[in-house]
């Protein structure tokens, strides 16, 4: 029996001395992008990234602003300057009710979000027999896979249980709003998380629970107890953990005093969040995600730093417009008009971008004098009921007139122009 207890010690000893040890592991930079991995060591999702407040705060402006403008539909007629036609079918579902169970503001934003955090959105055209939509269906991003056909083409196959939904459908069928960075290959595009906000959003994330951490032990992060005699490693742990017991946390700070006794005297640390570097910090990375989203930080209320997009809501909606959403309205508009009017019938659907700027009552004013014409501003080129109309007024009798000014009157000069 000696000898087979030898033998099996040896084998054990054999087996776990060829055992591998595996430690220090480290991931390609693929690998950790695949899993949203930060250089923070925080994974970053579509969810996740939504819990730091800059980001859920440029979504909503974003897509906020995307929701508040109308879609018009016009029409060329022949002629070179678009005329927006009656409200129709089409407008009814871009912009009430696109499907019975949403709103189309739901849609709208629904989109935007989906754009903005995880890289393309979707929608399902319903068609009636006259070749006329019936209803736009959002659809779940994670519901479509995108596939290439061998041919070149593509087709989008839905699996969407809930609306007894599960086939393939053709690109006609299926409105694509891509994100940033399409790629043909996988027809999959990149959310502004993948493209230059996951370490911003990853930091912020850290961060976060750094300072939750940091006021969670009762913004007292390190105390010394100092000793006068030797303590064994065994009276060291249980003094560690009763003192944490006693004292740690914000639900027992400032609750009861601290009393020491056998010699042991206490020393604080004094280490505070502006020490750390914490507040600062954290003000950087709200500035960094905005940057991202390209909205500026004055309109997620960060105002430590100036401004040069200008001053009053004209101006600002303006830039905004100009500068951010623009790109994302193009997108949304294309794919409607070449997946809606399939064949060039002198229509198109465009976002009422002038919405977004109606909120300056005295730049409407100083517009709309403008618009009128008189003295010393020249020729009319709106009507005063076309200008009542904007306000949701109703006609005036002889207000389809434009203003001409007295030819023998001297016409003010082009704005610039010497």
């Amino acid at each position: 029996m000696k000898i087979f207890d030898a033998i099996a010690a040896m084998f054990t000893g054999w087996q776990a001395s060829s055992r591998p040890e595996i430690s220090n592991v480290s991931y390609s930079d693929a690998v950790m992008d695949a899993f949203g991995v930060s250089a923070a060591g925080t994974t970053v999702s579509a969810t996740s990234a939504m819990r730091v407040s800059a980001v859920a705060a440029c979504v909503a402006k974003i897509s906020g602003a995307i929701v508040s403008m109308p879609i018009h539909e016009y029409s060329m007629d022949g002629g070179e300057i678009p005329a927006i036609l009656p409200r129709s079918d089409l407008w009814y579902l871009l912009n009430e009710q696109p499907s019975p169970q949403f709103t189309a503001a739901s849609m709208w934003e629904g989109a935007s979000m989906s754009q903005l955090l995880r890289g393309d959105a979707f929608g399902l055209i319903k068609w009636r027999a006259n070749g006329r939509p019936r209803e736009i269906l959002p659809l779940p991003w994670g519901c479509v896979s995108p596939i290439r056909t061998i041919a070149g083409g593509v087709r989008y196959y839905v699996n969407m249980p809930s609306h007894g939904i599960s086939t393939w459908f053709e690109p006609s069928d299926i409105l694509h709003f891509p994100g940033m960075g399409f790629d043909d290959t996988i027809m999959r595009s990149m959310s502004v998380i993948q493209f230059g906000a996951r370490n911003a959003i990853g930091n912020a994330l850290a961060m976060d629970e750094y300072s939750g951490k940091f006021f969670e032990n009762g913004a007292h992060p390190s105390m010394i107890l100092q000793s006068t005699g030797k303590m064994s490693p065994s009276q060291i742990a249980d003094l560690q953990q009763a003192f944490a017991r006693k004292y740690a946390g914000l639900r027992n700070a400032h609750a009861v005093p601290l009393v020491l006794t056998e010699g042991l005297t206490a020393n604080q640390m004094n280490i505070s969040a502006e020490d750390c570097q914490l507040l600062d910090a954290r003000r950087f990375q709200v500035l960094d995600v905005a940057r991202a989203f390209g909205v500026p930080g004055f309109m997620i209320n960060e105002s430590t730093g100036a401004t040069s997009w200008g001053s009053g809501i004209e101006s600002i909606g303006r830039a905004f417009v100009q500068y951010t959403l623009q790109t994302w309205l193009k997108k949304i508009e294309q794919e409607l008009n070449r997946k809606l009017y399939p064949r060039n019938t002198g229509r198109f659907l465009e976002f009422h971008r002038e919405a977004l700027y109606e909120g300056d009552i005295g730049a409407q004013g100083a517009f709309y004098r403008l618009a009128l014409g008189g003295p010393g501003a020249g020729d009319a080129f709106m009507t005063l009921n076309e200008v009542r109309r904007r306000q949701r007024l109703p006609p005036v009798d002889g207000g389809n007139e434009l203003y001409r000014a007295p030819r023998d009157q001297p016409q003010p000069a082009p704005k610039g122009v010497e």
